[in-house]
């Protein structure tokens, strides 16, 4: 009954993937298949050995494959292929930094109990694709659109700015972490300095603009079904605050440090990832 439900699931998602895919056009139903593909390829040993080690460095890998193939079989706008390089560089960046993390770490803890039931663990391959061929709809939309005239507009400055600070927000929260947690000192602490000082989830908000900006710089050039890349800043925005995101690191820190006063302050008077409103106490 289990691999029936995680069949079902693979079976919605991937068909979710594919309907994406066919709105933004043939090359988009390409990619869809290709992201699943890659990561039902990659789950097949994963599932075996019941290991997530290798499952973010094929996440970047799968951005990495749609961009070279968008890029490579596409319009050969140059504007596309700046927006390529814009996700190669993010999808390089953050799957070292997780794959670096986690053999340091040992492990990723949201896999503990997924890994061993294989259904489950096929689901969260599925989503990686789903994941993968969603948030890169700007790309393949505006390449559908021919990328646009090759003058630089507004929407190319105002979302390459977006995505800067999303992609500089990401790199330090990432690190200032990474550090906290490599000094002995903090061991059983949480962090709630620097960038974490003004947020609960910097590193998210990061994540967030970037695939905005995106957005924005392939929005002036597309029309009809291309606005589908409007789902790309939405799906990411929904997962990171409604699905695998924030509502699961949440729910792990409630269970490690609820009891803790300064948690609860930090809770109550930070706000969880726009990086505005009062601080009381």
């Amino acid at each position: 009954m289990a691999w029936l439900r995680g069949l079902l699931g693979m079976a919605i998602i991937g068909g979710v993937a594919l309907g994406l895919g066919a709105a933004a056009g043939g090359l988009g139903m390409t990619v869809a298949a290709l992201a699943l593909g890659l990561n039902l390829l990659a789950f097949v040993p994963a599932a075996a050995l019941r290991t997530e080690r290798f499952y973010d460095l094929v996440g970047s890998l799968t951005f990495t494959a749609i961009v070279f193939y968008v890029v490579n079989a596409g319009s050969g706008s140059e504007r596309v292929f700046q927006v390529g390089c814009a996700i190669l560089l993010w999808a390089a960046r953050l799957g070292s930094f997780l794959v670096r993390r986690v053999r340091r770490e040992g492990g990723d803890g949201r896999f503990d109990e997924m890994k061993v039931q294989p259904a489950r663990f096929l689901l969260a391959w599925c989503m990686q694709a789903l994941w993968a061929s969603t948030t890169t709809l700007s790309l393949v939309a505006l390449d559908a659109a021919g990328g646009g005239s090759p003058a630089l507009g507004l929407g190319d400055l105002l979302g390459g700015g977006i995505w800067l600070l999303g992609f500089g927000l990401e790199v330090l929260a990432d690190r200032q972490k990474e550090a906290f947690k490599q000094n002995p000192a903090n061991r059983g602490r949480f962090i709630q300095g620097g960038l974490w000082s003004r947020c609960q989830h910097p590193n998210y908000l990061g994540e967030i603009l970037l695939w905005v900006g995106l957005f924005v710089v392939a929005a002036p050039h597309l029309s009809g079904a291309g606005f589908v890349a409007v789902l790309s800043p939405l799906f990411i925005t929904l997962l990171l605050t409604r699905v695998s995101g924030i509502p699961l690191l949440q729910q792990r820190a409630k269970a490690r440090w609820g009891h803790d006063p300064d948690f609860q302050r930090y809770q109550r008077v930070t706000p969880l990832l726009l990086p505005i409103g009062p601080r009381p106490d």
